[in-house]
């Protein structure tokens, strides 16, 4: 399967004066890599990855257009000339791999999440209404702002221009400033501004406007907007189909750029980037409608993360272009993989995102479980072959294992790997038989392939003792052997009926109908119990040590569990630790007040009490003088994050 094999994914498209090579787009998206605000080393050589790796058209994150919309402690900024040299080095480093580059110029109205020096600023919004994500009450923007906001973005789209970018994109998606004046529920002036709908899109009308006026005539000019905000009080997809319609006929816009959610709830900030609880271009049928209704290019972005799926959605003419961010982060190659038909070579996204936006929200660097490379280019974005090749055993694998193995092996090293198992894994396998994990697995796969091509030679169904470890005779040994189920000590343990999470899931123990779940961990492993529990028709308790289910996992990922828990009938009990049980009650202690919680009629005690490191096969080693390395839950029970990363820095070291 080559490029012949995805005619309309690898065929050119005119947008203004750009030429796009194919329809693989980076869409814009938070990466945490710029320098104070400006376009240093560390963001380039990420968007020069995905340039290099073969996409057609890069969109660079938000920028602000106006000093009013300050939404994070640091964000880019665009609103003076001192943006224009780090966007002109951007330029230069994607162009020279004939990709195309688009800045997106942004303001956030009302959905302000932090500000530069950690007080509360002051939101603009079009009316003073409230959104419920973040409790922001925002000012309403006078008309002299309005037109000072619109003076702001042209302006910005012009030093964009200078600096020799191909284009700009207005974000009037999630529910950010355009989309505040576009909604009649967040709007309701009584102005040009407000009222019918037509004066509701007059401020993106008149950006796009301002921008084409201060720009050539060839420059591109984007929109991007939610084609369904998914929540409450979101505007109706007909009718922000009509005021694209609207805005398209006026003729300064190049494309439009279709997405789903809205940041103002949490409902629909789920959609921003969704978690793979949602199917493959779910997005799709929304632009599939504005297609109908407009004549301008449209992308289209939802899970697509694999270009059979792009060049379906393309081929039946459903969008123009596909936004493929997350699978551009897990494999910065998906594009050149593509056209030269090395389809089995690419790493497929999981839509776990755990490291991608996940990174966003917690104040750190994107990058990706499976390809901890993204967002450290400058430092693992070279794999140099080592000076000698040695011969490595790696024991154990997991995902830490795995990886270890395929980085040491593609560096020249003759590398055997050991799993006591007769399947790879680890605990992946586990991770992928919960309710909508099911992609999880794709890390085992992605992983194996990476084996494959580096060369690695397997032992699967092998016990690793002193016997083996001597005749093998290795120079170097990598230990990846994991971690098992913690059982604490509690009153009952050993006399009420109680199992631990893997024996559930492995179909290994017997489960009454009425659980309680101890969840110390607050991840994933209690959630997913939880929901897999309850829809097998169970009356589930999830008694949490924290504040909240999921406490520990993406914000998404976590909030769109919990919804579907409350829809199951799930009773959750946050602030607990687990104290006892007995054949018919489990005994819990509020973390806070100390007093007792106890929960009576319960048959099963499920334990999802975290882990405990697997180190037998390290006393093994340390016994025999044998020098080793560790990775993963071996050193530490954490997540797959840590152990492919982990992995990644052995296989380079050895």
């Amino acid at each position: 399967m080559t490029a012949s094999h995805f005619p309309t994914l690898f065929s050119p498209l005119q947008l203004g004066d750009l030429t796009v090579k194919n329809r693989i787009v980076s869409t814009g998206h938070e990466t945490n890599l710029a320098q104070h605000g400006q376009m240093g080393e560390a963001i380039i050589a990420y968007h020069e990855a995905r340039a290099k790796g073969g996409a057609g058209l890069i969109v660079t994150e938000v920028a602000l257009a106006h000093s009013s919309g300050v939404f994070v402690a640091e964000p880019i900024r665009v609103d003076s000339d001192d943006c224009i040299p780090g966007y002109r080095n951007l330029a230069q480093a994607i162009h020279q791999y004939d990709c195309g580059l688009i800045a997106q110029l942004f303001h956030p109205g009302r959905e302000i999440v932090a500000s530069e020096d950690g007080t509360a600023p002051v939101s603009y919004s079009a009316s003073a209404t409230p959104n419920e994500r973040f409790h922001v009450m925002p000012r309403a923007m006078q008309i002299e702002m309005i037109r000072e906001v619109i003076a702001a973005f042209g302006d910005a789209a012009r030093r964009m221009q200078k600096a020799g970018l191909d284009g700009v994109e207005i974000v009037a998606s999630h529910g950010y400033l355009p989309a505040q004046f576009l909604n009649p529920q967040v709007n309701t002036r009584s102005d040009s501004y407000g009222g019918a709908l037509d004066n509701r899109a007059r401020l993106i009308r008149e950006i796009a406007a301002d921008i084409r006026a201060k720009t050539s005539p060839g420059f591109v000019i984007g929109v991007r907007i939610s084609g369904d905000e998914r929540c409450h009080d979101g505007m109706e997809p007909g009718e922000i189909q009509r005021a694209i319609e609207g805005i398209a006929a006026e003729g300064n816009l190049t494309y439009v750029s279709l997405v789903a959610g809205s940041s103002a709830t949490l409902s629909g900030s789920v959609h921003i980037v969704p978690p793979m609880q949602e199917a493959t271009g779910y997005t799709v049928p929304l632009a599939e409608g504005l297609k109908s209704r407009i004549s301008l290019p449209v992308i289209v972005t939802g899970r697509i993360n694999q270009p059979q799926d792009a060049e379906r959605i393309l081929a039946a003419g459903r969008a123009d272009m596909c936004g493929m961010t997350r699978a551009l982060i897990c494999d910065p190659e998906i594009g050149n993989k593509a056209r030269e038909g090395r389809i089995d070579d690419i790493r497929a996204c999981i839509a776990c995102n755990q490291a991608c936006i996940g990174h966003f929200h917690a104040g750190y660097p994107i990058s990706c479980i499976q390809n901890p490379v993204s967002g450290r280019e400058l430092t693992y974005g070279m794999v140099n072959k080592a000076p000698h090749g040695k011969r490595i055993m790696v024991i154990g694998g997991g995902p830490g294992g795995m990886k270890a193995a395929a980085v040491a092996a593609e560096r020249g090293h003759e590398v055997t790997l050991f799993e006591r198992d007769a399947q790879l894994g680890g605990q992946a396998r586990l991770a992928q038989l919960l309710p909508t994990r099911a992609e999880f697995g794709g890390i085992i796969t992605n992983l194996t392939r990476e084996m494959e091509l580096a060369g690695v030679t397997l032992r699967k169904s092998t016990e690793v003792d002193a016997a083996l470890i001597k005749d093998f005779a290795p120079d170097e040994v990598i230990v990846a052997t994991g971690a098992t189920p913690r059982w604490p000590e509690f009153e009952g343990r050993d006399t009420a009926h109680v199992v631990d999470a893997w024996q559930v899931l492995r179909g290994e123990a017997t489960v009454g109908g009425a659980v309680l779940i101890a969840d110390w961990r607050c991840d994933w492993v209690g959630i997913g119990l939880a929901e897999m529990l309850a829809g097998q028709g169970r009356a589930v308790t999830l008694a949490v040590n924290g504040y909240m289910p999921g406490q520990r996992i993406q914000m998404y990922v976590r909030d769109a569990s919990i919804g579907r828990l409350h829809s199951l009938g799930v009773t959750v009990i946050p602030y607990t630790r687990l104290y006892g049980a007995d054949e018919d009650s489990v005994y819990l202690q509020h973390l806070m007040s100390g007093e007792p919680v106890i929960c009576e009629g319960i048959d099963t005690l499920v334990l999802a009490q975290g882990h405990t490191p697997d180190n037998a096969v390290e006393a093994m080693l340390r016994d025999m003088g044998v020098t080793h390395h560790l990775v993963g839950d071996c050193i530490a029970p954490r997540t797959a994050e840590e152990a492919v990363l982990e992995g990644l820095r052995i296989g380079r070291a050895v």
